[in-house]
């Protein structure tokens, strides 16, 4: 997604339609629920388990959906054609009201929400096939471990990751980047070594190697950014050298919506022997992830921002670096043998899962990622990225509205000040109108401080919603305005 700068071109001269055509030809070509009526996928012939469990039907487990129905619910889900309208039937949550008015939910980095395919799917397992997993020879310990290794399938599947041995549930993209430092940093980071962030990164992507820069001595270095909000690629280059054991920075930005040169960082970390993590907590519910091509050594995630359950997430890692990584937590689950002299432990993904996980929302996270291929990641970046220029050009027209990050390439989120108004007074004058967005420092606030700013109004975008919601908030920051004009200076 991208926008350009200083001035955004119109839609049309992008080779976008307006509104009007865009809508007109999603009219003709979608006639049916983008989620198929609620339903979501169940494998049809789970083969992970030791006892022979047989769905009923001939192509999976029947699921209730929302309209009480039972439909068939295929192995591999067909992709559909993208039509917001379709699309937001299935999330409940936006027939609510705020307010006394339609929820506009404008707060997408900081959570999604979820289709009825989730949360559907989450009950059908609770409903089913509810037992811990692994560890006993009962059907429904058979059900429950078939439904979370197939998740673990879906989340390979879904980043092309090369083995589902190199994906590891944890609870989301904070305790994944805290797994990295507490195991791997531990081990191989040492006095005088160095440890590289992005000026761009959530604090999740930040303290965790502060803390092990602390505790063994290490140096912190920061890649800066230019007035846009872009990685300054050259200046990153003289950080790199001998000495540098880990770069750790973000795909797209929570604050600011820049969307890094990944691969590029990527691999010029690795010609000179460091390991590479990406944090991917903003980047795959918008863009296509492919592990192979990005060849991080780490890439994490939260469920909750792929419109998935919250208290899920995952941490890949390429197979030969996490055998080779001593776990951070012991329990059971992730051993093969316990003596008192001695402890051996399973290899990867098992010896990162110790103890019970969240088997259920790692389930339903396996739904929401069989949701968002259904409809297509270039399906949604497409919408997407016209719903982004939409709402750039409307924004920048209000009078002292001061657009916070203004990259030449940007995912979904629109950062900005107001003149004569705090951060609060905007959001709450935005809820009042059913609009939630996120007003503060976002968890980031050296990006922020880049700018000179504590705070900014965040509204984030996704698939679900539209260029009339854009409207409402464009013109509710107009009423503002008109309500405290600038002064000239």
């Amino acid at each position: 997604m991208s926008t350009s700068n200083p001035a955004y071109p119109d839609l049309a001269a992008l080779g976008l339609p307006e509104e009007a055509a865009l809508q007109a030809h999603a009219n003709r070509l979608f006639r049916a629920s983008a989620a198929g009526a609620g339903t979501s996928s169940v494998p049809a012939t789970p083969g992970y388990y030791f006892l022979d469990y047989v769905p009923s039907g001939s192509s999976g487990l029947n699921v209730p959906s929302a309209n009480g129905a039972s439909p068939q619910l295929p192995g591999v889900l067909p992709k559909v054609p993208f039509d917001v309208d379709l699309v937001r039937r299935d999330f409940p949550i936006l027939q609510e009201r705020v307010n006394g008015r339609p929820l506009v939910w404008f707060d997408n980095a900081a959570t999604t929400q979820k289709p009825q395919a989730v949360i559907d799917r989450i009950s059908y397992f609770y409903q089913h096939e509810n037992s811990n997993i692994h560890r006993a020879a009962h059907e429904l310990a058979a059900r429950a471990t078939d439904a979370y290794e197939e998740a673990r399938e879906k989340v390979r599947a879904f980043l092309n990751a090369a083995s589902s041995n190199e994906i590891v549930f944890v609870r989301g993209a904070t305790e994944a980047i805290n797994l990295v430092a507490q195991s791997w940093g531990l081990q191989n980071i040492g006095a005088g070594d160095e440890i590289i962030v992005s000026h761009l990164e959530h604090h999740a992507n930040i303290v965790p190697w502060k803390h092990l820069a602390d505790e063994k001595g290490a140096v912190l270095k920061v890649i800066p950014v230019d007035d846009d909000g872009q990685i300054l690629l050259d200046e990153y280059a003289k950080l790199l050298g001998p000495k540098t054991r880990l770069v750790a920075f973000t795909q797209v930005s929570n604050a600011v919506g820049t969307v890094t040169p990944a691969q590029q960082i990527s691999a010029m970390a690795h010609a000179v022997g460091a390991k590479v993590l990406v944090d991917g907590a903003q980047s795959v519910s918008h863009m296509k992830v492919d592990l192979q091509e990005l060849d991080a050594d780490w890439f994490v995630f939260s469920g909750h921002k792929v419109f998935g359950p919250t208290g899920i997430g995952v941490v890949y890692g390429k197979e030969a670096l996490l055998n080779a990584t001593q776990p951070w937590q012991g329990g059971g689950n992730m051993i093969e043998d316990v003596k008192f002299e001695r402890i051996r432990y399973q290899a990867a993904p098992n010896k990162f899962e110790a103890g019970t996980g969240n088997i259920a929302d790692a389930v339903g996270l396996g739904a929401a990622l069989d949701y968002v291929t259904r409809l297509g990641l270039d399906n949604i970046a497409a919408y997407e990225h016209y719903l982004l220029e939409y709402a750039t050009r409307q924004i920048r027209e209000i009078p002292g509205l001061r657009l916070v990050g203004t990259a030449a390439h940007k995912a979904s989120v629109l950062s900005f000040v107001l003149d004569g108004y705090s951060t609060e007074e905007v959001g709450k004058a935005l809820n009042h109108e059913g609009i939630a967005v996120r007003s503060g420092h976002h968890c980031a606030q050296p990006i922020l401080r880049r700018f000179g700013l504590e705070a900014t109004v965040r509204p984030s975008l996704a698939f679900y919603n539209t260029c009339g919601e854009v409207d409402l908030l464009s013109d509710t920051l107009n009423m503002l305005r008109s309500a405290r004009p600038v002064r000239p200076k």
